[in-house]
């Protein structure tokens, strides 16, 4: 039995309160959960995949509802975190109250410089056709050599990828972002940033390039869990939707940021380091607070890899985060969706600078 004590008078000396009393048992587990029927979904043996899509999709649309927003842009490269924030927002169009609308509430952009080839650009087309999406191709090569040119003008100098191997990265990314904000901006839509929590940690990302947007679905999300998930998603996704076959176009594709000449053969993993060990690093030093020391006597018990390798990894991840705080400062909010978000702004305080 519960008892409520509620103010009669406000002359709280007197002690003057009113008891009600009700008799009630509470329900056991298995009563409550047999008054609902379960949807088919939630015994999934995939389950994380299917929590992880409706929530972030049933975000997606909460957020374009509330901000009144007409749709969503992505800038879409043909790799896993701008194709899986698309399928994201086609999903969540799909699921809503606006479906069959997706090509007026989803447009994808492809923005070729002269490093980007033409496997990207055929899966970006072919999924943006899958998805049913308005899909634009532009081409950045002139805007980055304009910018590039003006600059080796005022200071005098040519620029060579030995030498200034981040800024000639950097400005392919930056060139086209007002493209993409433009299209937000003429259409009324919600600019998505594409960024994963892997890459946040340790900065592997474009201040002004791909980190432009109002929202970082995928923000809280690691790549190799990202890259599992699309694979199910192509090969059988939601019952309500159906496999997304045009991702095995990306799902064979190594990560990688294109933005160095292809004969330098650039991916993510050969800049940083595996991603599974990224995310276990991430793990041990943020999730669990360890030392530098303490997360490489951690991995020497999980990873075959020399001491020395593991070594220079965690040396790496440490310098980079540690680096990069000011970026995830500046990061568009992203969901929060487990215990492992790295966003300043609703779970993981850092100073700015740090030694």
């Amino acid at each position: 039995s519960v008892s409520f004590e509620f103010e009669k008078n406000k002359d709280f000396s007197s002690k003057n309160f009113e008891i009600l009393s009700s008799d009630f048992e509470f329900k056991s587990e298995d009563q409550r959960v047999a008054q609902g029927q379960r949807d088919e979904w939630e015994t999934d043996k995939e389950i994380k995949c299917q929590e992880f899509t409706r929530a972030v999709s049933l975000g997606l649309y909460d957020y374009l509802r509330k901000s009144g927003a007409n749709g969503y842009v992505v800038s879409l490269s043909g790799g896993a975190d701008s194709s899986a924030v698309a399928s994201l927002c086609a999903i969540s169009l799909k699921l809503s109250a606006y479906a069959g609308e997706v090509k007026d509430k989803l447009c994808c952009a492809y923005l070729a410089s002269d490093n980007s080839g033409e496997v990207t650009q055929n899966a970006s087309s072919e999924l943006a056709k899958e998805l049913g999406a308005e899909f634009h191709n532009f081409k950045i090569s002139d805007l980055v050599k304009l910018y590039t040119d003006k600059v080796q003008e005022s200071l005098n100098l040519k620029l060579n990828w030995q030498e200034h191997d981040v800024p000639l990265q950097n400005i392919q990314c930056r060139a086209r972002s007002p493209l993409v904000w433009m299209l937000a901006n003429l259409k009324g839509f919600l600019l998505l940033a594409t960024s994963n929590r892997s890459e946040a940690a340790v900065g592997y990302t474009t201040m002004d390039g791909d980190t432009s947007g109002g929202l970082s679905p995928i923000g809280g999300i690691d790549k190799a869990f990202l890259r599992y998930w699309l694979k199910w998603l192509e090969k059988g996704g939601l019952k309500e939707i159906g496999p997304l076959k045009s991702l095995s176009l990306v799902n064979n594709l190594e990560p990688t940021a294109e933005l160095r000449p292809q004969e330098m053969v650039q991916t993510d993993e050969k800049d940083l380091m595996p991603y599974e060990v990224l995310d276990e690093i991430e793990s041990l030093a943020i999730g669990d607070k360890l030392l530098e020391p303490e997360v490489l006597e951690a991995l020497k018990k999980t990873r075959e890899e020399s001491e020395e390798v593991l070594s220079a990894w965690t040396a790496k991840f440490f310098r980079l985060w540690k680096a990069n705080q000011w970026k995830r400062e500046r990061y568009a909010p992203s969901f929060h969706l487990d215990d492992k978000s790295l966003d300043p702004k609703t779970w993981c305080r850092y100073p700015i600078l740090s030694k």
